[in-house]
């Protein structure tokens, strides 16, 4: 039996309230699943679990706030052993690096799901075919025959691998008595219908696998032409129709303490470049001719990569002050500020940022931007960052100096692309150029190093194709 805690999702994060569940007691979930909605200071956040098995009995209800590390519910592991499916490390005695291997969300393996003890079958034609209660679950909403499939696993058990490929390969082949799998719900959700008189059945899920939200039923309701007056509706509910209105007040006191804090305890140092970017400006603009519309790239992808290429070049800037010393990031996360239409900001986290392509950063850039200001975003992908990058191109400005985000050691600004007069090889002519500014732990690096960083981005964005 494992336990689900409060994850801890940001240096200066010490509580959290329970928004919604997103399963119920007794559903089935995999590493990785959402399984919560938490709300911080910040943001809403959906927080993933990080062990397989079944959801078990729920200890704390929505609209409750409690500390970082609280056990929210328990969870019936594959092993059967007590472990904990959740963070409940204090941020500010540990580096914010990236998650541990177990946190991750690895390829689904083509072994056996052992959630519980397997339950033999027989299976016609195939002789003893074995197949535990998830397996035969999952096998009931794919409206698959469990006693035509040859099970691929030791001992011919039925995998979750071989129920997904008999669901996509004969799609239409189902019986037409095959029970339709029904529409998943959450807890927050049934209360909110119950309390809103909303008919769940013409209710349509934007959650994972469709599943019917708090929110879709709120949007149903108000679409309704007359609605009986429901009862008093929880912390919960209001925080979630409102998220924009309760939670900026909040985020702008929690950005205040954690600046407050970086900047009493954090010397600064800034150092700042003007890099030419008429090479890379006309690559950019030469490949994007060439590619359809939904492959473009913005200015912002290779300014992105050449910061994460060169933070790979210096890792002394990529890492964690903490216990007063340097703890090197393990790998290059980049955090990107990204400004909330409700005021604030928050740093989703883009990991192994010096190993995608291009198109890949883009697409993940454009990606988590959107989420981050529907407040869509998961506990794993705002936590971790080894840098920040903030780019205020888009809002005018030219230059941006801004404050490191412990324990992170430093932060990098690009500002507007713009055309200045600028000399080459004794001409003088107008080109594009950027300010890149780096603000930085003097406790870990020095100017000398900073510089080093810098010299690395102009560098790397002088040779736009090997980005």
């Amino acid at each position: 039996m494992g336990e689900f805690t409060m994850p801890s999702l940001g240096a200066d994060m010490d509580e959290g309230t329970l928004v919604e569940w997103l399963v119920e007691p007794g559903a089935p979930i995999r590493r990785g699943d959402p399984v919560a909605v938490v709300e911080t200071a910040k943001s809403t956040i959906e927080v993933e679990c990080f062990e397989s098995g079944t959801m078990g009995r729920p200890l704390v209800e929505p609209g409750t706030t409690v500390p970082v590390g609280t056990p929210l519910a328990l969870i019936e592991t594959a092993a059967g052993t007590r472990g904990k499916a959740g963070s409940a490390r204090k941020p500010r005695k540990e580096p914010q690096g990236p998650p541990a291997p177990e946190r991750t969300r690895p390829a689904e393996p083509a072994e056996p799901v052992r959630t519980l003890e397997p339950v033999a079958s027989e299976a016609p034609g195939h002789g003893h075919v074995e197949a535990g209660p998830l397996i035969r679950h999952l096998a009931e909403e794919g409206g698959v025959d469990l006693a035509a499939l040859r099970g691929s696993g030791p001992g011919g058990r039925v995998t979750r691998a071989d129920i997904e490929r008999a669901a996509a390969a004969a799609p239409t082949a189902r019986t037409p008595t095959a029970r339709a799998p029904r529409a998943r719900v959450t807890p927050l959700a049934r209360r909110r219908a119950a309390e809103l008189g909303v008919d769940l059945s013409s209710v349509a899920g934007t959650g994972k696998d469709a599943a019917i939200r708090a929110e879709d039923v709120s949007r149903a309701a108000s679409g309704h032409a007359a609605t009986p007056s429901p009862p008093p509706r929880t912390t919960a509910a209001v925080r979630a129709s409102r998220p924009s209105e309760d939670q900026a007040p909040a985020m702008r006191r929690a950005i205040a303490r954690l600046m407050s804090r970086a900047n009493r305890d954090v010397p600064h140092y800034y150092l700042s470049t003007t890099v030419d970017m008429a090479v890379p400006m006309d690559w950019l603009h030469d490949r994007n001719r060439r590619s359809p519309m939904s492959e473009r790239l913005l200015p912002a992808a290779l300014l992105l990569k050449a910061a994460a290429l060169a933070a790979h070049e210096v890792p002394e800037l990529n890492g964690f002050w903490t216990d007063d010393r340097f703890t090197a990031g393990e790998g290059v996360h980049l955090g990107m500020a990204v400004s909330l239409r409700g005021g604030g900001l928050i740093a989703p986290v883009l990991r192994g940022a010096d190993t995608l392509e291009l198109p890949a950063l883009m697409s993940a850039l454009k990606d988590l931007v959107s989420r981050a200001r529907t407040g869509r975003l998961r506990g794993s992908e705002v936590s971790g960052a080894t840098l920040t990058v903030t780019n205020l191109g888009d809002q005018g400005v030219e230059t941006v100096f801004g404050v490191v985000h412990p324990p992170q050691v430093a932060l990098v600004g690009f500002g507007r692309v713009v055309d200045r007069p600028w000399a080459v090889d004794g001409l003088l002519g107008v080109r594009p150029v950027v300010t890149v500014t780096l603000s930085a732990d003097h406790r870990a690096t020095d100017g000398a190093v900073g510089a080093r960083y810098l010299t690395a981005v102009d560098r790397l964005l002088q040779n736009p194709e090997k980005l």
